[in-house]
């Protein structure tokens, strides 16, 4: 039979991430939740979960996509309303539908959409602090959208890559990086998305950062696109807070 794709949405609040964690280390992962959901249809047995994007603990989907293979056939809208019946509250399927043989939701995917969402200004509401980073000063808001016209490209972004990490390559292709101010109850919220052919570890968190120093005026821009060739994370500001950050949309070929 061929494989399953499905596309999920999950708050990542709860979650240490998408991946499984090495054995020893507990937590919650959304592809550990799934994988126990998809074993109570296969009769006990694990089916193997890839997903489009390993999302860091505290990171957010809407459309997050992963596949896998199941040794029974269920039509789509039934495999789609068993898995939402099974899974915990915070992680929801969006849609199913079989897939090519050749299909896995990492490897196939042609590009990834991040958003990045970060209020600003000495107040944040409660109610926001889930998802949306928060930062207690008002940035220079030209600054950061001339600091987001840094990124696009294919370049090496080693500047940006946190410990961990097990790309070959530190070299991806950015093909959007907009930011964006918008007005709020408290302030202004920045909301930056980007897209490229593939991420590192925490590199669109890692490029708010960039984006906060230079909007705080800690570095200038030019500071920071010097920062961004020299490919030493050392000389890179620190990543924004996980919780603003949502995987929005995995493109993949016709």
């Amino acid at each position: 039979m061929p494989p399953y794709r499905i596309t999920l949405a999950y708050d990542g609040t709860g979650f240490l991430g998408w991946q499984i964690q090495p054995r020893g280390r507990a937590g919650r992962t959304v592809q550990g939740v799934l994988e126990a959901a998809l074993a109570k249809l296969a009769e006990g047995r694990r089916v193997p979960v890839a997903g489009a994007g390993r999302t860091d603990a505290g990171v957010h989907a809407l459309g997050q996509v992963a596949s896998f293979d199941l040794a029974r056939e269920l039509p789509p809208p039934a495999l789609l309303r068993a898995l939402n019946a099974l899974l915990p509250e915070d992680v929801r399927v969006r849609s199913a539908a079989p897939a090519a043989a050749s299909f896995h939701a990492r490897k196939s995917a042609r590009s990834k959409l991040y958003r990045y969402v970060l209020d600003t200004g000495p107040l944040q509401l409660p109610t926001r602090r889930r998802q949306a980073g928060h930062v207690p000063w008002v940035l220079d808001e030209a600054a950061v959208v001339a600091a987001a016209a840094l990124y696009p490209g294919r370049r090496d972004f080693a500047s940006l890559a946190s410990a961990g990490g097990a790309a070959k390559t530190t070299v991806r292709t950015v093909t959007r990086s907009e930011a964006r101010f918008e007005d709020t109850d408290t302030g202004r919220t920045l909301v930056y998305e980007v897209e490229a052919d593939g991420f590192l570890r925490k590199m669109v968190r890692s490029m708010v950062g960039g984006l906060i120093a230079a909007g705080r005026g800690r570095v200038t821009v030019p500071e920071l696109g010097r920062a961004l060739e020299a490919r030493d994370r050392r000389a890179w500001p620190p990543p924004a807070p996980a919780c603003g950050l949502t995987l929005v949309r995995v493109e993949y070929p016709p």
